[in-house]
């Protein structure tokens, strides 16, 4: 597995920690000691995206409110309440990296969280994801196309 996609499961579970118990949560405090014990716990030594990381958790935090009406709208048969966590969560961080961030292509966004779903998610959760994700990269493409 690259450094990328690794990095990108760890703040899945980061994520997916965060949103399970966000009410109890002092957001910058206890966001870098929770990645820290990840990488901690389960990177090799020569892991080296903690930045990546926490970039990547604390910006799909900020962005919550527009990802998740994205995921409103482009899912609208499964309310956001009723989605498991983990897919949720792949959708967050994928919606964010594709609407938000720029260091990644589209594509390889979409096809990193369609294998982070086929390792943390249900047997339909790649389709799904795949689903979701094309529809909002179709729509980026309309609208760069209209410009």
């Amino acid at each position: 597995m690259s450094n990328r996609r690794q990095a990108r499961a760890f703040a899945l579970q980061i994520l997916s920690t965060w949103d399970f118990n966000r009410s109890n949560f002092n957001k910058e405090a206890d966001l870098e000691k929770i990645t820290d014990s990840v990488i901690k716990n389960f990177a090799s030594n020569n892991f080296n995206e903690r930045d990546f990381i926490l970039d990547l958790v604390k910006k799909s935090i900020e962005k919550l409110s527009e990802i998740d009406k994205n995921i409103e709208k482009f899912a609208p048969q499964w309310p956001l309440e009723k989605m498991t966590v983990v897919d949720r969560n792949i959708l967050r961080l994928g919606i964010f990296e594709l609407l938000f961030s720029c260091q990644t292509p589209p594509k390889v966004v979409i096809n990193e969280a369609i294998e982070i779903a086929k390792t943390f998610g249900s047997s339909n959760s790649p389709k799904f994801i795949n689903g979701v994700l094309g529809a909002i990269y179709e729509e980026i493409k309309k609208e760069e196309i209209t410009r």
